[in-house]
């Protein structure tokens, strides 16, 4: 399975702090949230670590602080941005 997530991670905006460490994959309305470990890969780029997935994601500013590295966080997408191949959600 693949997740594929047209939207980038905005600290403060779409993605925060998650409360509970743990990984998470849910449905709220028109938004899909995921929660998981957010690794930044020093180009631009951050991978969220949900359960056995890693889904890719570009920074837009203002990017998450560098404290956050290898830490719990929670983005929110709209659910049209968000596939899963071979299915579309």
């Amino acid at each position: 399975m693949e997740w594929s997530v047209d939207e980038d991670v905005v600290w403060g905006g779409n993605t925060r702090p998650a409360a509970d460490p743990s990984p998470m994959v849910g449905e709220d309305g028109d938004r899909i949230t995921f929660r998981g470990r957010l690794s930044l890969t020093g180009d631009g780029g951050a991978v969220l670590e949900v359960a056995d997935a890693q889904i890719l994601f570009d920074l837009a500013d203002p990017p998450p602080p560098v404290t956050v590295k290898e830490t719990w966080v929670e983005i929110s997408v709209e659910r049209n941005r968000v596939s899963l191949f071979p299915y579309l959600l």
